[in-house]
């Protein structure tokens, strides 16, 4: 992953490029836009700069250059939320884990699929 850690307007950026796949500014900000009143240079101008961060790539052989994110959402997230448990739960994934079932009620669903999860990691 690259070092650099989005912020959340770059999440939301990196979220419509990894559901929709590489696009113009215009396409990432009529999708932002649905959900939040967002300027279109202001799209622009943080895609510039996410692509000098690294956190996207952009091919400027067409007359409207085109963006992608530079790494998959899984190892995005991976990267993120490893340096969260880090920082704020002092590496200790348990603690985080211990701190949302504490915290937010899962659903029935959601119980059944934590305790597969852990017969899964019991079994290997």
């Amino acid at each position: 992953m690259n070092s650099s850690k989005p912020t959340e307007s770059e999440l939301d950026i990196l979220q419509v490029l990894w559901n929709h796949g590489p696009n113009s500014v215009r396409y990432v900000h009529n999708i932002i836009n649905e959900a939040k009143d967002v300027g279109y240079t202001t799209v622009l101008k943080q895609m510039q700069i996410m692509s000098e961060k690294g956190l996207l790539s952009r091919d400027t052989s067409q007359r409207s250059h085109i963006y992608a994110a530079s790494n998959g959402e899984q190892e995005t997230k991976s990267g993120l939320l490893e340096k969260f448990i880090k920082n704020t739960f002092k590496g200790s994934p348990m603690q985080l884990v211990m701190k949302t079932l504490g915290d937010y009620e899962p659903s029935a669903n959601e119980l059944k699929e934590i305790k597969n999860l852990i017969q899964n990691l019991e079994n290997k």
